[in-house]
């Protein structure tokens, strides 16, 4: 690119992100704001598709709270995965930016899955930063393009910019406090709430470093097995990031809902499963954050475990199960498949000694039943907070 060119860029790139703090720092409603950002970004970059994601806890997913380009109800509708293989997945999870100039390559490496969104639209590159409040992602900017392009340094360094604007956008109130301070109730649970948020973003920086540190370690080691490897260590990592997202801003602050967290689990587990459905009925249970971890990671293993020997090339469903007031103040999760029974049990294996060994940290008793018509793990436990 000619000097004279590129001058002319930096200058649109300046004069856009002047326009957008100026209106970040407006009372403009934050829907609104959003949406005209996507709008600045698209016009800076030169490109017809640019969207704001936002992560929800509750469906662990990637919800597209605005966007530029966009068929007719694909705005404030569209959902996309937020695991490793996802584009703003891996974006949201890692809080780096990411760059595909090719995605059927991408795909067809096994490195990501396009979306059906993404698809319909003819994206073939993209280039996504993660919106970042108090170091941990919010959600992902992304722009998309349906003609193969690469994207510059520039490109990139200028949507972190609009990005860290849109994030300051999202910490700006949008109501008036003084009636709220009217109580002194009121003003601790205020404290209280913004006491979690904050050690939320500590703990979810935290894991997106411990992310981006398998996603650095795959790039760099070629062999299957270790892909393979990484990726359940990197399944674990999410199952334990997912709880701290549930935290309930009670006393303590570190009661989760477990029936959301299980929810929210399954949900992720989903958009990484092709050959299996997962469905879940959960009762409403509270416990420890020390103590819900567990579960959760008891479900991770037997799903995956489900997922990767009891389907043949017709796939099947995976059943998950949490019951409250079960015996004397217990509660009981189940993971059930519709699989072909373990064939060859190994009682040593490392799935299995993992999910004994998670039993017995919430004072479990653990059953697994195999058949020919599927495995059933059962661990009942009682319910202290």
């Amino acid at each position: 690119m000619d000097p004279t060119t590129e001058l002319a860029k930096l200058r649109r790139h300046v004069r856009i992100l002047v326009d957008l703090g100026r209106v970040a720092g407006e009372q403009t409603p934050l829907g609104r704001f959003l949406d005209q950002a996507c709008v600045q970004v698209a016009r800076a970059v030169e490109i017809n598709h640019a969207k704001i994601l936002r992560y929800r806890p509750r469906t662990a997913d990637l919800f597209m709270e605005a966007g530029f380009g966009w068929k007719e109800g694909t705005v404030r509708n569209a959902v996309f995965s937020a695991d490793l293989r996802s584009p703003p997945g891996r974006t949201y999870q890692t809080a780096e930016p990411l760059v595909i100039v090719d995605g059927a390559a991408a795909e067809q490496r096994g490195e990501y899955v396009f979306s059906d969104v993404l698809k319909e639209h003819g994206i073939t590159s993209l280039a996504n930063v993660p919106i970042l409040i108090k170091g941990a992602a919010w959600g992902v900017l992304e722009v998309d393009s349906s003609v193969t392009r690469d994207f510059s340094e520039d490109t990139v360094d200028f949507m972190t910019a609009a990005a860290a604007l849109i994030a300051s956008a999202m910490r700006r109130p949008e109501v008036d406090r003084s009636n709220l301070e009217s109580t002194t109730a009121l003003v601790q649970a205020q404290q209280r709430e913004v006491l979690l948020r904050e050690m939320q973003h500590r703990v979810k920086n935290n894991f997106q470093l411990i992310l981006a540190s398998i996603a650095i370690q795959k790039r760099r080691l070629e062999r299957p097995e270790v892909h393979r490897a990484l990726e359940h260590v990197a399944n674990r990592v999410n199952a334990i990031s997912l709880a701290h997202d549930q935290l309930a801003p009670g006393q303590d602050l570190r009661t989760v809902d477990v029936a959301g967290y299980l929810r929210a689990l399954c949900a992720s587990l989903q958009t990484q499963v092709e050959i299996a459905t997962i469905e879940i009925a959960a009762d409403e249970v509270e416990l420890s954050i020390e103590r819900a971890v567990p579960l959760g990671l008891i479900l991770n293993e037997a799903a995956m475990n489900s997922v990767k020997h009891a389907f043949g090339a017709g796939g099947g469903r995976i059943v998950v199960k949490l019951e409250s007031g079960v015996g004397y103040g217990e509660a009981r999760l189940t993971v059930a498949d519709n699989g072909r029974g373990i064939q060859n049990p190994r009682p040593g294996g490392s799935g299995q000694k993992l999910i004994q060994a998670l039993a017995r940290q919430v004072g479990g008793n653990l059953q697994q039943e195999s058949s020919a018509a599927g495995t059933t793990i059962t661990v009942i436990f009682p319910v202290i907070a």
